[in-house]
């Protein structure tokens, strides 16, 4: 008989103890094990967690009753402890093959703890945070990051079970356990080289021709949304060596991060994969045009600018000369660090769908200011290539994969004659 997979429960029992025998007998209720990973700080629970507070905190380093007394005096440092210890004992049982999911429940504390260690485990893995605060908007980005944990919005407190608390919670077990028992594990396997390729609606037709084509010249495609998030864990992943290449298609995030534009990837992109010297094909679309959806103090002060209202949430705001040739200053820096090869090729005739003659966003002579600023940067002036093509074309498509196709192969015989 196959042995039952676990899922972890990370909880507070001094506070929160009800609530979590019944979260426990739920999930025991489906044949799963059911892990209590006790977190408390503040008062000595009424009962013992499958792993106690106190190991939790001696594995973090200290005492628990050098926890409870930071808990009133530096609460910070209490909740540090704790999150370092449970995540190695949660490292430690996913290790030997005990846990297969990991789930939080409680308020701001649980939720910041419970996520943290969720963070710190595989893709894959499922996980699912059920709390209150899963929608605030402060704290949302904080508790997710690029993992790809699972957050369900209880809208009431955890405090007390009542039928509609119960109703929400017992979703929340539904989700993890199904998840559980249907999860294809964390470890992925790939017989075909792996190429990331970012994207975003106004690439669309590029990106989707580009996967097709990869995946013909046998390759395998991953693609990655370029909305901020996204692209920010596609640079993560790299760092870790998930891909052999990259088609970077929709690079807009540098302008995001520089003008504060709702995609921001974080001050990191386009770094990674200098650093890992993998084969770079890369593509301006998303340069042209700034994200300020949902932002009324952007909107106004760039009232005078072209714009394209796509919806409520969603706002472009067109780049002008001046943003451009500071995108391109901070994309050479970061080329020139490659140790890879690389190739930044230019569409001339527009780098989105929003970029077509005819059309507000459309602006050749800014698009040129970016280019001739970004070729008098670069160190290797052959590594910029203008096409006389549109972005959002079939063709564009072809040509960026042929670029890839060609550098992959020059990387594969660099490494072979490094080998011999």
């Amino acid at each position: 008989m196959a042995e039952k997979k676990g899922i972890v429960i990370i909880c507070n029992l001094d506070t929160r103890g009800e609530d979590i025998i019944f979260v426990k007998e739920m999930i025991e209720e489906r044949c799963l094990n059911a892990v209590l990973v006790d977190v408390s700080m503040e008062e000595p629970p009424p009962f013992a967690g499958d792993v106690t507070c106190e190991e939790v905190a001696e594995r973090g380093g200290l005492t628990i009753e050098e926890v409870r007394r930071c808990y009133r005096e530096d609460r910070d440092e209490a909740t540090q402890n704790q999150i370092r210890g449970a995540a190695a004992i949660v490292e430690d049982l996913f290790k030997e093959g005990k846990v297969h999911g990991i789930f939080g429940v409680g308020g701001g504390t649980a939720t910041l703890i419970s996520t943290a260690i969720m963070r710190k485990l595989p893709f894959g893995m499922p996980k699912v945070m059920a709390s209150p605060m899963a929608a605030h908007p402060r704290y949302i980005d904080k508790y997710v990051g690029t993992s790809d944990l699972t957050m369900h919005h209880t809208v009431l407190d955890i405090v007390k079970m009542n039928p509609l608390l119960k109703a929400q919670i017992t979703n929340a077990i539904g989700a993890i356990c199904g998840m559980v028992e249907m999860t294809t594990g964390t470890e992925f396997k790939f017989d075909k080289p792996v190429v990331a390729i970012t994207a975003f609606s106004f690439g669309e037709m590029a990106v989707q021709t580009a996967v097709r084509m990869l995946e013909e010249e046998g390759f395998t495609p991953i693609v990655c949304h370029s909305q901020g998030k996204g692209d920010r864990a596609m640079e993560e992943m790299i760092k870790d060596g998930a891909f052999d290449g990259i088609i970077d298609i929709c690079t807009g995030g540098i302008m995001e991060h520089l003008f504060d534009g709702n995609r921001d990837p974080g001050p990191d992109r386009l770094k990674a994969a200098a650093a890992a010297g993998i084969p770079a094909v890369l593509a301006p679309c998303g340069l042209d045009i700034l994200s300020y959806g949902g932002r009324e103090d952007k909107i106004e002060q760039n009232k005078d600018r072209v714009q394209f209202v796509q919806d409520a949430l969603r706002v472009q705001i067109r780049t002008n000369a001046d943003e451009l040739a500071q995108a391109a200053d901070v994309i050479a820096e970061r080329l020139n660090q490659s140790t890879g090869p690389f190739t930044f090729m230019v569409p001339l005739q527009g780098w989105s769908s929003l970029d077509r003659e005819g059309c507000p966003i459309y602006d050749l002579e800014a698009d040129a200011v970016f280019v001739d600023r970004l070729k008098e940067k670069i160190d290797d002036k052959s590594a910029v290539k203008e096409v006389n093509l549109h972005l959002y074309t079939p063709e564009f498509a072809r040509a960026a994969v042929d670029e890839f196709k060609r550098l992959y192969e020059l990387n594969k015989s660099s490494d072979l004659d490094k080998a011999g």
